[in-house]
């Protein structure tokens, strides 16, 4: 049996994706189990919140799905036992372009998680603040979907946006 990966999106900036996505795959590696966070955000926040020099990057998610490196490649340690990160980096600002033309390319993500076969319990993809291909990937290769939400009346429009997103794939 596989590990459990869950996607952390939603299209709105600013409402607790990768504090969300850091803090629940830092206290789960503080539990025991193994984890792995894969930053599919150009910001790469969760990369330097996970204490990753952005400045040491040498592979990244973008290698993965973008040029087609296994994503074992980029995974990397983080000084929390158990915790470890794809990185994300500034090349991937650009890859949604670069997607259009590639094959499958909403499924990237997912043919290169099958092919690393991890052996953790637990994979997050912290996702960038949108609908486009990068979230899809996270989407279409995750069981499970956590959209933090603000308490807000635009928050739930932004939900009932992302819902219909997630029904087409």
């Amino acid at each position: 049996m596989g590990p459990q990966i869950l996607a952390v999106a939603n299209q709105k900036g600013g409402v607790g994706k990768t504090t969300t996505t850091v803090n629940l795959a830092a206290a789960l590696a503080e539990m025991g189990r193994r984890v792995l966070v894969i930053d599919m955000d150009p910001q790469a926040n969760a990369t330097s919140g996970l204490g990753v020099d952005r400045r040491t990057i040498d592979t990244s998610i973008y290698d993965s799905v973008v040029l087609g490196r296994p994503l074992a490649d980029a995974r990397r340690p983080t000084p929390i036992h158990g915790l470890d990160v794809v990185p994300s980096d500034i090349a991937l600002a650009g890859s949604e372009i670069e997607l259009v033309g590639l094959a499958r390319r909403e499924q990237r993500l997912h043919y290169a998680l099958d092919a690393m076969q991890p052996d953790d319990d637990y994979v997050f993809i912290d996702c960038p603040p949108s609908l486009g291909l990068l979230t899809v990937n996270a989407v279409v290769a995750a069981q499970s979907l956590l959209v933090p939400i603000q308490c807000e009346f635009y928050a739930l429009e932004g939900l009932g946006l992302l819902t219909h997103t997630t029904a087409l794939l």
